[in-house]
């Protein structure tokens, strides 16, 4: 079995899933009592958005995750997982200069969706998921379209996340707006709904809206094990 290197604390809520979601696909897979063999490295998600929102300093954020990559690579991780969708913007300058591979949350993402044979998904995540085109472009490799929420809706979103989700936090009010939200992407065209924040599926999922969701957590963990486990 092959070490996960987790880099967490971005937020602590999805942390907990990850370690969660790991150890029971481990048990489900292996049976008995076995659990993942895992290293969290967990940063100080404060210090992250100091730098990202007040500073937008985007070399210092990229700076505490490579750090952690580091740490998690000294402590004998074979890969390392980020449990944070927008934290992936960093893969492609922190991966060259590790000796360990990342597995990429939109890459294990696109799969999910290929095997659904969706082509037009809908994104929701804090706004550099949503704007920037680090995640689209990945789905685009796979042939995916991807649509997104209108500005009021992604300022809706990245809000709720800042300010709820990774506080563990969940609102029906909350819900009841993705949901009016969801519709309306399915309405556009989308066959899909990435949730693309690792704290939405904690909130919403399949049970609360008539489109497929994927929760970007349960994809990125069952990948993830999939690697630790071949």
């Amino acid at each position: 079995m092959k070490k996960i290197g987790v880099i967490g604390g971005l937020s602590w809520v999805s942390t907990a899933e990850y370690y969660r979601l790991l150890n029971k696909m481990t048990q489900e897979k292996l049976g008995g009592v076995n659990s993942a063999r895992l290293s969290i490295e967990s940063v100080n998600r404060q210090k992250y958005v100091r730098h990202v929102i007040d500073e937008k300093d985007e070399v210092a954020a990229a700076e505490i995750i490579l750090d952690a990559a580091r740490c998690l690579e000294r402590a004998g991780a074979d890969f390392i997982v980020i449990s944070c969708n927008d934290v992936h913007r960093f893969v492609p300058k922190i991966e060259p200069v590790v000796s360990i591979p990342i597995l990429h949350i939109a890459e294990a993402t696109a799969e999910a969706i290929r095997k659904a044979e969706i082509d037009t998904v809908g994104l929701v995540g804090v706004r550099k998921t949503m704007e920037e085109g680090f995640y689209s472009e990945v789905l685009r490799c796979h042939g995916i379209s991807t649509l997104i929420p209108n500005d009021d809706e992604r300022t809706h979103i990245h809000d709720s996340i800042y300010n709820e989700l990774v506080k563990e936090v969940f609102l029906d009010a909350t819900r009841r707006k993705y949901v009016e939200i969801f519709d309306g992407l399915q309405s556009r065209g989308a066959g899909g709904i990435v949730l693309g924040c690792t704290e939405i599926p904690l909130l919403i999922g399949d049970r609360d809206v008539k489109a497929k969701t994927f929760s970007t957590t349960e994809i990125h963990c069952a990948a993830a094990v999939e690697m630790a486990l071949t």
